[in-house]
């Protein structure tokens, strides 16, 4: 757990891509709005340009999963006031964790299409760079001079969150002063929509309504997430604006099924339970969860048994809302995307909507924000990921003080 840990994790920067627009700031007024991004069945990142962010060889070098990722960290960077070349600290000091889960599909498709039409040997010498889940850590890295813990984490729909507690653990250890992390993922192929369709994973209706009756499974997104995460010390040594701190990080595993979640969501509680004692809160200090919310028939209510558990009587007194309303499920990168919306909800102290419910389900009795944004009565709040393989991951988050 936490207990030895002392050093403080503050977020002095944050950047976003999502199909809501290509800003952090785009994220949450949209959300804030009641605004659904997801269109024809999918979140797509249809504002997205390439070039706007880097140059045309650095595009055909990256994946469109990279080049999200770095599009959100330059975003994020900027807004945390570094220098684009190099950290304000040693670089050596400064690293990069950047969650995916799965990595460089589009690149692997079109590989194994040039294999099968044209042959070996007019498979690009760029197949394996492009594909791999590490590439967005290493690609960020390279561009802005991080020679400190550098690394991609791979854990399905908890990957971002796993990385900003990696991240955060880092910081905490001393092995780091500042960590460039997050999430990045871009899916929306045709082997992942066959794949997860096959699976009956996904909506068929096309429609994301976490915790509603009606739920039929997630939309498919695409997107990034990074924040910027500083010991306080360098952040108060340069003069850093400070928008927020990792106040705490846990990570269980259901040990149950590779792709569904344990019914009674023993260890997603335990995940919470942790989160909160690494940073020595009760559940009756929380303002909000951002929950999960994927909008599938068990994962809503596993996840909502695991709230109950691990809240106890508090559970039903927090608002309780899901991004995934909004934009639809980005997969890795979701747990990252998250993690910024719930900041920016926590600093403007209103919880955002759950778009789509209407229908209340029978034993999922929380607090789902139905009715449009709520002011919201604190500053702490968690945010929970839980993926395929059993992984669950929970921060808990603190706006600006």
């Amino acid at each position: 757990m936490g207990a030895a840990v002392s050093r403080r994790v503050v977020i002095t920067g944050l950047g976003a891509v999502t199909p809501m627009g290509v800003t952090a700031h785009e994220l949450h007024a949209g959300w804030l709005a009641g605004r659904s991004a997801i269109e024809d069945g999918e979140g797509a990142c249809r504002d997205f340009a390439p070039a706007d962010f880097m140059s045309t060889k650095e595009a055909r070098r990256s994946d469109r999963f990279a080049q999200l990722a770095i599009a959100a960290a330059i975003q994020a960077l900027a807004d945390a006031g570094w220098d684009e070349d190099a950290p304000p600290c040693d670089p050596s000091q400064a690293g990069c964790v950047i969650g995916t889960g799965i990595g460089g599909m589009g690149s692997f498709e079109s590989s194994c299409e040039t294999l099968r039409e044209r042959g070996p040997a007019r498979v690009s010498p760029l197949a394996i760079p492009l594909i791999m889940g590490n590439a967005a850590a290493g690609l960020v890295a390279m561009r802005h001079g991080l020679r400190g813990p550098v690394f991609g984490v791979m854990s399905a729909c908890a990957s971002g969150t796993h990385a900003i507690g990696a991240a955060a653990r880092a910081i905490q250890a001393g092995e780091a002063e500042a960590v460039v992390t997050g999430g990045a993922e871009a899916t929306l192929t045709p082997l992942a929509r066959a794949a997860f369709a096959a699976m009956d994973a996904t909506s068929p209706t096309g429609i994301s309504r976490p915790f509603d009756a009606r739920r039929d499974g997630f939309v498919m997104g695409e997107g990034a997430g990074v924040l910027v995460l500083e010991s306080e010390e360098l952040a108060r040594e340069r003069g850093a604006r400070v928008l927020g701190e990792v106040l705490g990080y846990a990570a269980t595993a259901d040990a149950h099924h590779l792709t569904a979640p344990h019914p009674d969501g023993e260890s997603s509680a335990l995940a919470i339970s942790r989160a909160l004692a690494d940073a020595g809160l009760s559940p009756e200090e929380l303002a909000y969860v951002n929950a999960h919310g994927t909008s599938t028939p068990l994962n809503d209510r596993s996840e909502t048994e695991a709230i109950k558990r691990a809240l106890g009587d508090a559970a039903a007194k927090i608002p309780v809302s899901s991004t995934k309303s909004a934009i639809g499920h980005l997969l890795g990168a979701a747990g990252a995307v998250e993690a910024i919306a719930t900041v920016l909800a926590l600093n403007d102290r209103v919880a955002p909507p759950t778009l789509g419910y209407e229908e209340p389900d029978e034993g999922l009795d929380l607090d789902y924000v139905p009715d449009g944004p709520r002011p919201l009565a604190g500053d702490v709040a968690i945010s929970n990921s839980f993926g395929f393989g059993g992984h669950n991951a929970v921060l808990c988050l603190g706006g600006a003080r």
